[in-house]
């Protein structure tokens, strides 16, 4: 049985098992790295390996075609049959697939569909600029300097191996590395954060985000207290793709032609074609972007509001989401294509908005006049309403109040009610756009690239006590 465990000699076994009209194989072979750090030293560093196997059948009948979709993990080549019997049961038991569509065909293989998968592990620390000996010395500045730095570095490696039935032979690897550092004053009242996506820390320079943080803490040794309101506010670019991601998972076209999100128009139909924004901002994603590199075909181990299993392999290409303020295309799969009239527009997984300004956020900051406020990132954010998109949350790690192009003081947290599409119709600036991590969502979507935006009248709706 060892000779079928190579991930795509499973995959092809598992397709020669198929009893059912058609299938599809998902083999998922994962590994991870990190280092974790508290108080200027690091605390534990681990490795690990993983493989998942998802199987989906499909069975055709006289009122449509069913689907049935089982996953598991650690599979050996004794657990095939079972996993694929387990997926052709669902089908036969399920009702007809609303999303049904001829699984994909005629997609040219991967060349090295066939190659050992990619791995990463604790060397990519050590190999790439140096950085553990870069976090060591950033321990030493700090320990000077009399602040701590907490975090973790984290970087996985996701080999995906897709075969189906209709003769589909792809492969693609996903590199996907974070970085997130914490600054603390010793007793515990000042606190920063800066984060980092990367695809493999060669362009994480722990020593710059160090200073970065050192400054912030400066900044907080004087505070002040502000009431809720609204501020001119700079929001990051970390901030801003926290936004925007959470705008992009909102914006599905058969909801917005059912009439249930901000993108659905009053009376009916879509918002397409619309401007959103004054300025002239392009929200897109591209599988090719450099550094921001993803899948350059859908992966949908299950079926929802964004994908579908049916549309396995589908070859993506740049979208634009919005072009030039105007409200350009809606995610759309084969499916609800089919049901709005709109041109397939499937998920991507990189965000990048575009906004043709050049000034770096440091710059923005210089150039405000009178006050504003200047976020670092934000946290527990929720939607409140979507038929407008308002979504509330908080700030956290420092709020710093900006007069006349400096920093005075950091001010207390706040809880803000906003909504990103409206956001976007008031942003009077926007800056220079860079790779960012967002800080809420990064557990799910690390690959975005923002600028930092000008708001005018940021809604703080209340103040907050957290930190």
């Amino acid at each position: 049985m060892s000779r079928v465990s190579k991930p795509y000699e499973i995959v092809e076994r598992a397709l020669e098992l198929s009893t059912t009209d058609g299938l599809v194989v998902i083999a998922d072979e994962h590994s991870s790295a990190n280092l974790r750090w508290a108080g200027n030293a690091l605390t534990t560093n681990g490795v690990t390996r993983g493989r998942t196997l998802t199987v989906i059948a499909t069975v055709d009948g006289a009122k449509g075609t069913a689907s049935g979709v089982v996953s598991r993990s650690a599979v050996t080549a004794d657990d095939l049959e079972p996993l694929v019997r387990a997926a052709e049961a669902a089908a036969r038991g399920a009702g007809p697939a609303e999303d049904a569509q001829p699984l994909v065909s005629g997609v040219p293989s991967s060349p090295d569909f066939t190659d050992a998968p990619a791995e990463t592990g604790s060397e990519v620390f050590a190999d790439f600029a140096d950085f553990a000996p870069a976090l060591g010395d950033a321990f030493s500045r700090a320990r000077a300097g009399g602040r701590e730095l907490y975090g973790f570095a984290n970087h996985e490696l996701n080999s995906t191996y897709l075969g189906t039935s209709t003769g589909l032979r792809l492969r693609h690897d996903q590199p996907t590395g974070t970085l997130e550092l914490n600054a603390k004053s010793p007793d515990r009242t000042r606190s920063a954060w800066a984060g980092r996506s990367t695809r493999d820390f060669k362009d994480v320079d722990p020593a710059a985000l160090d200073a970065e943080l050192a400054q912030r803490l400066r900044w907080a040794e004087r505070r002040i207290e502000l009431p809720a309101g609204r501020y001119e506010t700079l929001l990051p670019p970390t901030a801003v793709a926290d936004l925007l991601i959470y705008q992009l998972w909102s914006s599905t076209a058969r909801d917005a032609v059912e009439g249930r999100t901000v993108f659905s128009k009053p009376g009916g139909g879509t918002r397409l074609g619309e401007t959103l924004a004054p300025l002239p901002l392009t929200l897109r994603s591209d599988p090719h972007a450099p550094g921001l590199e993803s899948s350059p075909f859908v992966i949908a181990h299950s079926s929802g509001d964004s994908g579908s299993v049916f549309d396995n392999g589908l070859p993506l290409a740049p979208t634009d989401w919005v072009r030039e303020g105007k409200l350009e295309r809606l995610t759309t799969t084969r499916h609800t294509a089919g049901l709005t009239g709109l041109p397939v527009s499937p998920a991507i997984d990189n965000l990048v908005l575009d906004g043709g300004g050049e000034r770096s956020l440091e710059e923005m900051v210089a150039a405000t006049t009178g006050r504003a406020l200047l976020l670092t990132c934000l946290w527990y954010i929720r939607e409140v309403d979507p038929a407008t998109l308002l979504l509330t949350g908080l700030t956290r790690d420092g709020v710093y109040l900006v007069e006349d192009g400096e920093v005075v003081g950091e001010v207390n947290n706040f809880r803000f009610n906003e909504s990103p599409v409206d956001l976007l119709s008031r942003a009077s600036e926007a800056g220079r756009t860079e790779k960012t991590l967002p800080r809420e969502w990064g557990d799910w979507f690390t690959r975005a690239a923002m600028p930092a935006l000008r708001i005018p009248d940021f809604n703080m709706s209340s103040v907050s006590q957290g930190v």
